[in-house]
């Protein structure tokens, strides 16, 4: 029996490497509403990425404008306060190294170049991060997280999922960016969204309708050549 799932043709095929070569960690949106049918049906597809032995780990919660604002002011209103991050897990090595370090580097200078912010301008550029906080006033956010008892195979069927939602928004004309950010205070998040204490945050999305007359979303980060992180074995 003919699998009709392997039927794609040239065109779709087009279409879906253009979706995911052209997306982009979005940073400033438009004050347009995101329909509740649009976020239903991008997790619906986003729901169909492989997981080991089909545990589907992931957990989202949808966030509106109201809710957002809450945890974004109790977030920053934390780090005014001197409060250490406590994530659930380290995103980022504790020491950074080549060539990881001059590719963090680069990022950043882009980022602030884009928005016009020069290195010594410390307190733009803290502005500029605590929109992190804020979702980057998206319409909609979106937090991820799983049961803090899986292992890190949990971790990349997540990842999968959270690429699938990614994609299947920009489906519907929607762009994302997910936000490491979010997961740096996971207690906050846990008490106001009615999280179990036995899930851990993995990060926080924001998504919207972008708006692309801003610089910040003009800009982007370069990617290495595939013949750079791969060796092939014929």
């Amino acid at each position: 029996m003919k699998n009709k799932g392997a039927d794609i043709n040239q065109d779709q095929e087009n279409e879906l490497i253009a979706i995911i070569r052209d997306r982009r960690s979005v940073r400033s949106f438009l004050d347009k509403d995101v329909p509740h049918e649009t976020v239903f049906r991008v997790l619906e597809a986003a729901r169909m990425a492989p997981s080991g032995v089909n545990t589907q780990p992931w957990h989202v919660a949808v966030i509106g404008k109201k809710h957002r604002r809450i945890i974004s002011e109790a977030i920053i209103q934390a780090r005014e306060s001197q409060i250490p991050e406590n994530p659930d897990y380290h995103y980022y090595p504790e020491e950074w190294f080549e060539p990881y370090k001059s590719r963090r580097k680069a990022c950043g200078l882009a980022l602030y170049s884009a928005v016009n912010i020069q290195i010594h301008e410390t307190e733009k550029r803290k502005v500029q991060w605590y929109k992190n906080y804020y979702f980057f006033n998206a319409p909609l956010a979106l937090i991820f997280y799983l049961d803090s008892r899986l292992c890190k195979g949990s971790w990349v069927d997540m990842g999968m999922f959270i690429q699938n939602v990614m994609l299947g928004a920009r489906c519907f004309g929607l762009e994302t960016c997910p936000q490491a950010a979010l997961a740096e205070y996971p207690d906050i998040i846990r008490e106001h969204l009615q999280i179990a204490n036995t899930m851990h945050i993995v990060c926080g999305m924001a998504m919207g309708y972008a708006d692309w007359s801003d610089p910040v979303n003009q800009y982007r980060t370069t990617r290495e050549k595939v013949d750079t992180f791969t060796v092939w074995h014929d």
